[in-house]
C-alpha cells in the first residue's frame, strides 16, 4: 500500500483526502514510478470540482510528475529501473507516491534539471509550447495579450513570447504580479481590477488589436478578449478560472473574420513524436535560459488540499510543487 490523495466527492478543497490505496505491479508497456515531485495545475481543481468529469469516482487527481522507475512490465524495452521520468496530461493519478504509468507517456528528464524544476513546467511549459509553436505560431512582430500573465502558464507564456519577438502585453490582479510579469518580459502590464483592459489595449495598439489572445480565465475576460482582436486576429481559449464562458453565436466573429479555439494539450501531443518534440524543446528553452521557473510554493503532498485552496485564492505565483 502507498500513500495517494483521494476524491470520493466533488466539492471544495476538504474533499482531497489523504489515504492508503493498492498501485498493483506494472503490466505490459507499463513502468511503476516512485514520484519525488508532483506539479499542482489549475486541471487539477477543475475535476476535483467537476468542471471536468473524471472518469471513475473515487478517483487521484493530478496529471503531472517526476519520479523514479522502480519496475518495468514484462517485456518492456528503452527503460530500466533507477530512471528519472517525467509526464504530463493522460493518466490521471499523479497526487501519490507511487503511481503506474505506460511508459510511451514519460519522458526521460535531463540531468541538469531538477525533479521540482520538472514537475513545476511540464505541465505548463508543454501547454506554452503548443500554444505559442503550434496553435497560434508566434513571431517577430506579433503582438500578443495573455490573461492572468503572472500565474503558471502565464509567466512561461510572457518569457517565451518575448524571446520570440512579440510585443507582450499582459493583465494581472496585483501590483506585486505586475512587478513579476514585466521582469518575465511583458512589455506592457494592466492591472484589470483598476482598469479597463479593452480600452488599455486599444490604446497600446492605437485601435489596432492583437494578434492572438490566450485566455485562462473565461468568463470574465472572453467577451472583452474578443474585442481586443485585429481582422482575423486568433481567440484561444485555453481555461475558466473564474468560470466557463457564455455561448457565442457564430455571427460575433463575422465582423472581424476572428478564428476561436478551445485546445487541449492532449490532442496537440497526441504521437510519441509530438510528445518528445514538445518535451523537448521545452527543456532546450530551459537549458538555453529562454525559460525561468519560480517554484515559489512547495506542499507535502499530504497537505493538498491546503495548496488547491491557497491557488483558487489567487495566493500563489509561478508553479506550485507538491512533495510526497
Amino acid at each position: 500500500m502507498v500513500k495517494a490523495i483521494r476524491v470520493h466527492e466533488l466539492g471544495g478543497p476538504e474533499v482531497l483526502k489523504w489515504e492508503d490505496v493498492e498501485i498493483g505491479e506494472p503490466g505490459e508497456g507499463e513502468i511503476r514510478v516512485k514520484n519525488k515531485a508532483i506539479g499542482l495545475n489549475f486541471i487539477d481543481v477543475y475535476y476535483r470540482k467537476g468542471v471536468y468529469t473524471a472518469s471513475t469516482m473515487p478517483f487521484i487527481p493530478g496529471r503531472e510528475a517526476v519520479g523514479e522507475v522502480i519496475a518495468v512490465g514484462p517485456g518492456l524495452t528503452g527503460r530500466k529501473v533507477g530512471d528519472v521520468v517525467a509526464y504530463a496530461g493522460d493518466p490521471m493519478g499523479s497526487y501519490a507516491e507511487e503511481q503506474i504509468l505506460p511508459a510511451n507517456k514519460v519522458v526521460s528528464v535531463p540531468e541538469s534539471i531538477s525533479p521540482v524544476i520538472a514537475a513545476s513546467v511540464m505541465l505548463k511549459g508543454m501547454t506554452t509550447q503548443f500554444l505559442l509553436r503550434r496553435c497560434f505560431k508566434v513571431e517577430p512582430g506579433h503582438t500578443i495579450l495573455v490573461h492572468a500573465a503572472a500565474g503558471g502558464v502565464g509567466s512561461l507564456l510572457c518569457q517565451w513570447a518575448n524571446a520570440l519577438g512579440a510585443t507582450v502585453i499582459g493583465t494581472v490582479s496585483t501590483k506585486e504580479k505586475a512587478a513579476q510579469a514585466k521582469e518575465d518580459g511583458c512589455q506592457h502590464v494592466i492591472l484589470y481590477q483598476e482598469e479597463d483592459f479593452v480600452a488599455r489595449v486599444n490604446e497600446i495598439t492605437s485601435c489596432n488589436g492583437v494578434d492572438v489572445v490566450y485566455d485562462s480565465v473565461g468568463k470574465d475576460t472572453f467577451q472583452g478578449s474578443l474585442a481586443c482582436l485585429k481582422t482575423r486576429g486568433y481567440m484561444v481559449s485555453f481555461g475558466q478560472s473564474s468560470g466557463t464562458p457564455d455561448p457565442v453565436p457564430l455571427s460575433a466573429l463575422a465582423p472581424k473574420s476572428l478564428f476561436l479555439t478551445r485546445p487541449s494539450m492532449m490532442h496537440y501531443n497526441q504521437t510519441r513524436d509530438e510528445l518528445l518534440g514538445a518535451a523537448g524543446e521545452l527543456f532546450s528553452a530551459l537549458a538555453s535560459g529562454v525559460l525561468r521557473v519560480r517554484v515559489n510554493h512547495t506542499y507535502p503532498l499530504s497537505q493538498a488540499a491546503q495548496a488547491h485552496a491557497d491557488i483558487e485564492s489567487r495566493k500563489t505565483t509561478g508553479s506550485v510543487v507538491l512533495i510526497p
